[in-house]
């Protein structure tokens, strides 16, 4: 058995290098904006905030890094991870390439929980946004599942993957169509307005109370769809093979769905549905260390950290004056990627 992975190198090495390459990702948000803000001077924040003697910094200077750039960068880095290791969970468990939080409907669910949960006031105050979210996230998967169960009766590998796209793609208009019927008969102008620009993906709004639930939410998740990585590697040979392995696959299916929906819940709860993080970053460390989820999970979580973060600083940087929704970057990236994969899927499976 190799150790090997991307370039001959080891596993430490490799993992060295990503978390390297995430904080230099970090630290590209913290200078890059509208404002341009030198090296040093973020390191003088940096310090003064932990506690060290540092010299005076302008206080404006000081404000943006340290209440705007540093607390939007850490929820970018917290979201990207999250979504991209569901997509690894969605894509294993349910053996089809084309899974994906976005694509399947969760984040369209979650969506419609947290805008009832905003303006319905749906739980009574006994809801938070994320709470509200995670219950719209696994009603949008069960009715997902349910309709591609009828769609695809008794039929082959290929019209099953045809039929969870195609649920997914119902699901997710059925959803939004709920979102927007809210938004219209309860929501007034200014609300409408703020809730239609973060259903695009919006990491303005994140402040640090975002980073204390987004961090710890990504790095249990994390740990806990690390535990599994046996199981994920068993369950892409399909649940009867994964149980002759001695998986209990109900048990792993329950647990990892529930996983998946929990942190795509809270995510688009502080960042509205951001697509394509859960397809295409998946996919591309597929290609780069392999199929094993031992070190697929890991690498999935830093790619899509540091894919996200990039994502934001174009957000910020493409049109001078104006920040875009972060959905629209991901788009622009993940729908050519979703396409090149449909079609390689369609050839395989009529090859």
């Amino acid at each position: 058995m190799t150790t090997k992975t991307l370039g001959g190198l080891s596993p430490v090495v490799s993992l060295t290098i990503g978390v390297a390459t995430m904080v230099a990702a970090l630290g590209f948000a913290l200078v890059v904006g509208e404002t341009r803000i030198p090296l040093d001077v973020i390191w003088n924040v940096l310090r003064f905030e932990f506690g060290f003697m540092a010299p005076k910094v302008n206080p404006i200077d000081h404000g943006i890094l340290w209440s705007y750039r540093l607390p939007r960068a850490i929820v970018a880095m917290a979201c990207g991870m999250s979504l991209a290791l569901s997509g690894v969970v969605l894509q294993a468990l349910l053996r089809n390439p084309l899974s994906d939080p976005y694509i399947l409907g969760l984040s369209a669910g979650a969506s419609t929980g947290a805008v009832a949960v905003a303006i319905l006031g749906f739980g009574a105050g006994a809801l938070t946004l994320s709470g509200g979210a995670f219950i719209g996230a696994m009603l949008a998967f069960g009715f997902v599942a349910w309709l591609a169960r009828l769609a695809r009766g008794n039929s082959g590998t290929a019209t099953s993957s045809l039929a969870l796209l195609l649920a997914g793609v119902a699901g997710a208009q059925l959803f939004h169509a709920l979102t927007a019927l809210i938004i219209a008969k309860s929501a007034d102008a200014n609300q409408a307005r703020g809730i239609m620009f973060w259903m695009m993906g919006n990491l303005s709004g994140s402040r640090w109370p975002d980073v204390y639930l987004a961090v710890p939410i990504a790095l249990a998740g994390a740990g806990v769809i690390f535990a599994h990585f046996r199981a994920l590697d068993a369950m892409t040979f399909g649940r009867e093979a994964a149980q002759t392995m001695g998986i209990r696959t109900g048990l792993v299916m329950a647990v990892l769905l529930s996983v998946t929906a929990l942190l795509t819940a809270v995510m688009v709860s502080l960042t509205g549905a951001i697509g394509f993080v859960g397809l295409v970053v998946p996919h591309a460390m597929r290609f780069l260390v392999g199929v094993r989820h031992v070190r697929l999970i890991p690498a999935t979580a830093l790619a899509g950290g540091i894919f996200l973060i990039l994502a934001d600083i174009g957000a910020r940087v493409l049109i001078p004056g104006q920040t875009l929704p972060i959905g629209v970057v991901t788009a622009l990236v993940g729908a050519p990627t979703f396409a090149v994969i449909l079609v390689r899927s369609s050839r395989a499976h009529s090859g």
